[in-house]
């Protein structure tokens, strides 16, 4: 066999690049050790994060491996977008199979399987529509866009003067709409101006929420059942079911932001399901696309989704045949693998053993539900990034939110071998923090 070359010189220079690419390309991608790999990233990528010093080349169900070969079990899951484990095979022949068929049209045309996704989950939770996005800060901001149309179109708000509530500790990205509802400084220092009539209350306290309703020109509180980022904040019994009576008594639409909360995660198919409420907006994110793709959305009713128009608002990619059969694969996988039971009864146990066994001494609190969990280090006597440091040393792989909480999320396919197996990992590593 041999390569023809190109017969123009203008071919023959374009030919030339390619090699060159290829040879660029081919001489990047071997490294021999974590620390290149590290030292490779800081050089050429923007510095917007401060990773764990682990170099990840492989990952299968809850575990994943460094390019040394070392195993670690996840206890991250991608902030909960491998909710269904690493390369799931259900999930990644559905990746592959459409992959192979039609991955994108865009929303220019219709595709067979749009359609397709948006009748399993519309029918799964209860809702009219589905208006499918791509990433979870692009479903939280569909999210208020419909909302401050609902507020214009049906509770006639005067122009431009619809208000948005949200709860203090909120997370929900960091684009221009998401840190203008923030009050974390490390979000939104150094970025303003910011977007008007956002406001915040402070969370888990339905006083303040009902004082910030006698606005009548309020169309939306957005809130997270179980705040995340915030350190896996649980309100109080009854919280959801107060939000929902308030939002009702005073025409407001409640978005509840499930991104993190919901497929299974809590051990529950949604984490407002522990009281039984349904939100008029659910956003969802993350494992909607099984940890492979990413996929988003907003789910409502006519009453609320069809106030948005055609042309008024969309995405490039958002709704795509690739992406929306992946996430039927993942809803799938969530319901005929029983994981959200799974990840209950899991999160019972890991919580009893962490309650029973840590030095108390160093770990102040134990919550959360499901399998997203939190403990708080007593920051006298240790750090939570030291004990993170020390966990990847031992073989386990989780992450700090802010100085003194640890968040525990493993995959929700984790069993109770494994999960006793891991519970050992945390516990022997922080209790060796004591003086």
């Amino acid at each position: 066999m041999f390569t023809m070359l190109p017969s123009t010189n203008a071919s023959r220079i374009i030919y030339k690049k390619c090699l060159r690419i290829t040879k660029i390309s081919s001489s990047y991608s071997t490294v021999t050790s974590s620390k290149e790999v590290m030292d490779r990233e800081k050089k050429y990528a923007a510095h917007n994060y401060h990773p764990l010093p682990v170099a990840l080349s492989k990952g299968k169900g809850i575990f994943m491996w460094d390019v040394e070969g070392k195993q670690y079990f996840d206890y991250l899951s991608g902030y909960s977008a491998n909710n269904f484990g690493h390369c799931h095979p259900r999930i990644v022949k559905a990746l592959q199979d459409q992959s192979a068929v039609l991955h994108h049209t865009s929303r220019a045309f219709y595709s067979n399987v749009l359609g397709e996704f948006s009748k399993i989950i519309t029918e799964l939770f209860g809702y009219d529509k589905l208006l499918p996005m791509n990433t979870g800060v692009e479903a939280d901001e569909t999210a208020c866009k419909l909302s401050r149309k609902w507020g214009y179109k049906k509770k006639n708000i005067p122009k431009n003067k619809a208000k948005m509530i949200f709860a203090n500790d909120n997370f929900w990205g960091r684009s221009i709409a998401a840190i203008s509802a923030s009050t974390d400084p490390l979000s939104y220092e150094g970025y303003g101006p910011f977007l008007p009539g956002f406001s915040c209350i402070p969370y888990d306290d339905l006083t303040a929420l009902e004082k910030a309703f006698q606005d009548p020109n309020v169309c939306a509180f957005m809130v997270e059942p179980i705040q995340g980022e915030a350190g896996i904040k649980v309100p109080s019994e009854g919280y959801l079911k107060g939000v929902r009576a308030l939002c009702t008594k005073y025409n407001v639409l409640w978005i509840a932001d499930e991104i993190q909360t919901g497929l299974g995660r809590t051990g529950k198919r949604l984490a407002v399901d522990y009281e039984h409420v349904k939100p008029d907006i659910l956003v969802l994110g993350k494992a909607l696309g099984g940890g492979v793709y990413p996929v988003s959305g907003c789910l409502a009713n006519d009453d609320v989704m069809l106030v948005m128009e055609a042309g008024t608002h969309g995405s490039t990619f958002g709704g795509n045949p690739l992406g929306s059969k992946v996430a039927i694969a993942a809803l799938e996988t969530l319901e005929e693998e029983n994981l959200a039971d799974n990840a209950f009864k899991m999160g019972e146990i890991a919580r009893q053993t962490l309650r029973e066994k840590l030095n108390e001494e160093i770990v102040l609190e134990v919550r959360g539900k499901g399998l997203l969990n939190a403990v708080v280090i007593n920051g006298e006597l240790a750090d939570a990034w030291d004990i993170c440091l020390k966990m990847k040393e031992n073989g386990l792989l989780a992450k700090h939110t802010h100085d003194d909480i640890i968040r525990f999320a493993p995959p929700l396919i984790i069993n109770k071998d494994q999960l006793e197996e891991s519970m050992d990992i945390i516990v022997k590593t922080i209790n060796s923090f004591s003086k």
